[in-house]
């Protein structure tokens, strides 16, 4: 048990690290967003893992399960919220980016989306 903790832990480092490196390579808000959620979600979930094989008691195991639960359901809203809120203040995009979807259906006024047009709709 203690091969299996020592391997999710450093499996758990090897994350924390990549999203690390993702916050300071990537060349904008959106992507380092996106990198540090993802790697930083699978971190936290794969040491949650080891703390469980380190202690198999009930209570500890519950625990790091409602640990993991709060932060796979937590952690993408706020991603999107921030995302969101970035895009409306007007954060510019990479010069690189291929595509923004987004370009021409918000509506900054209102804050609405416009949805694409059907065939035969006006």
């Amino acid at each position: 048990m203690e091969w299996v903790t020592i391997v999710c832990l450093l499996l758990g480092g090897f994350f924390s690290l990549i999203a690390a490196i993702g916050l300071v390579r990537m060349p904008d808000l959106f992507m380092r967003m996106q990198a540090a959620t993802k790697a930083g979600t699978l971190a936290v979930g794969v040491i949650m893992v080891g703390v469980c094989f380190y202690h198999p008691n009930l209570n500890v195991v519950f625990k790091a399960a409602l640990i993991v639960l709060f932060l796979f359901l937590t952690a993408p809203v706020a991603a999107h919220l921030i995302a969101r809120a970035s895009y409306i203040v007007g954060v510019d995009m990479w010069t690189g980016s291929v595509v923004d979807e987004l370009k021409g259906k918000y509506e900054l006024r209102t804050h609405e989306l416009k949805g694409e047009e059907k065939k035969g709709e006006k």
